[in-house]
């Protein structure tokens, strides 16, 4: 099992940037797969950003070059870091881990970009 939290979403201005924050209840040493997804409202949820216990990373393309993806096995964590953020953006953001073919989701944390 896998807890999972997410913090760090908010409000911020078009041009702004956040970053979010994947607190793991457990250890993601041996976490292959760790990533962020988003879901606007009316809209089905998709892939931000992932990376792999390895160190590679992937990018939806609507965030290459904007937002990047980090991960601290010592403190059981995953970083998204978002600049240039913009009104599209908005979206409820979740943390998503796969362990042991079982997926395992955060609670969901809220980032309104204002235009």
């Amino acid at each position: 099992q896998v807890q999972l939290v997410e913090s760090g979403g908010g409000l911020v201005q078009a041009g702004g940037s956040l970053r979010l924050s994947c607190a793991a209840s457990r250890s993601i040493s041996n976490i292959n797969s760790m990533g962020w997804y988003r879901q606007a409202p009316g809209k089905q949820r998709e892939l931000v950003a992932n990376i792999w216990s390895g160190g590679s990373s992937t990018y939806a393309d609507s965030v290459k070059g904007r937002f990047t993806i980090s991960r601290d096995n010592a403190k059981n964590t995953v970083s998204l870091q978002m600049n240039s953020l913009k009104f599209e953006d908005t979206a409820v953001y979740y943390c998503r881990a796969v362990h042991l073919g079982s997926f395992y989701w955060g609670q969901g944390t809220q980032v309104t970009v204002s235009s």
